[in-house]
């Protein structure tokens, strides 16, 4: 049997799902302050997680992640057969120094604050196709990093427009593979699978605003939302929820418009990671969240749990990027996005000795 079938122009559907055996989420204390507090796994008080450097700490905060969602799924260090992981920092140096201390084979990947959906995606196709029995995708992001790494240093003082997010400092991680979670998903008697990706774009429409992120992410995430579900032939009633990464209220917006264009009406069914994280009245974040952490602890904080308990039968998940270097931004180039899509579905988990299979899915047709 094939590992999958492709469709349309850039989806997979897999043939047997992909299992999502256990997600963790570490985060620090203003993403612990806000409406998901109870949900995270971990909360740090301390911004530079004990580390004498910003970098240094988000370092440490994503193997910290990485670690418990391998605790949780009831493995060891070893038993990961490859990691995918990323961040924003030049060379994805947190990523590179935190999860080269586990000694496992890694893979890092750079696509922005879409970078959960471009690992998940790469590591449900190895899984999909039998190279790998437990595959960790793992990113992270922390707000003094990116504001020293983008913008300028926190001593500036420099003021924020209204339509700029705020860099969540978080990090999410989860092991996936081809057979059913060895423990119970969060105390859930299902759990959730990916059962189909859509690849995505570099979407250009000529926006030169990096502060206004959600604008340049939005006709990305347009795009993806709506091939896949041309590919899938399916429409925004065939999911509980599609949920984007961080485009913010401008980005949200934004989107509602385009896909309208295209003949799509996602209102009833959009949520944003960047508006779900923070509380806007009170917390003074402009437009929302954004960061690769953001899609990432906000999938294993809530979106995941909320499908293992069977809340949401089908969803689309669509972190997205904002493709912009400091040497792009300062030679004045444009800022392109991109967006990746993931179809996570409900499962009840299969009786052990049993064989995985899609029969096992109770979601929408």
């Amino acid at each position: 049997m094939k590992p999958g079938n492709l469709l349309g122009t850039s989806s997979i559907s897999f043939s047997r799902p992909v299992y999502i055996e256990s997600a963790a989420s570490v985060v620090g204390q203003k993403e612990g302050e806000g409406p998901l507090k109870d949900k995270f796994d971990r909360i740090c008080q301390d911004s530079l997680f004990g580390m004498d450097t910003w970098e240094e700490a988000e370092s440490s905060m994503q193997k910290e992640t990485a670690s418990l969602a391998i605790e949780k799924a009831g493995l060891a260090i070893q038993d990961i057969r490859m990691v995918f992981a990323g961040d924003l920092l030049a060379q994805t140096i947190a990523s590179s120094f935190g999860i080269a201390e586990m000694g496992l084979p890694y893979y890092g990947l750079y696509g922005a604050c879409s970078t959960m959906g471009e690992s998940l995606s790469l590591g449900s196709m190895c899984a999909a196709a039998g190279y790998g029995s437990h595959i960790l995708c793992a990113t992270s992001s922390h707000f003094a990093t990116a504001e020293k790494e983008f913008r300028y240093p926190l001593g500036y003082g420099s003021q924020r427009p209204l339509s700029a997010t705020w860099t969540v400092t978080g990090s999410g991680a989860c092991v996936i593979g081809p057979a059913a979670p060895k423990n119970n998903f969060g105390g859930q008697k299902g759990c959730a699978v990916i059962t189909g990706i859509t690849t995505g774009r570099i979407v250009d429409f000529g926006f030169r605003d990096s502060l206004n992120m959600g604008g340049c992410m939005a006709p990305a995430a347009c795009d993806t939302i709506c091939r896949n579900f041309r590919d899938f032939g399916r429409t925004a009633q065939d999911y509980d929820a599609v949920i984007t990464g961080d485009l913010g209220e401008i980005g949200q917006k934004i989107l509602f418009d385009l896909t309208s264009e295209e003949g799509f009406d996602i209102r009833e069914v959009h949520q944003d990671c960047g508006l779900l994280i923070y509380d806007n009245k009170t917390q003074d974040t402009h437009s929302g969240g954004s960061g690769c952490g953001c899609a990432a602890a906000v999938l294993a904080a809530h979106i995941l749990p909320e499908i293992a308990a069977g809340n949401w039968k089908r969803v689309l998940f669509v972190p997205t990027g904002a493709m912009l270097s400091k040497v792009s931004y300062n030679e004045g180039a444009s800022v392109p996005g991109i967006a990746h899509g993931i179809v996570l579905e409900h499962s009840i988990v299969p009786p052990k000795n049993s064989p995985a299979s899609a029969a096992h899915l109770s979601g929408k047709s």
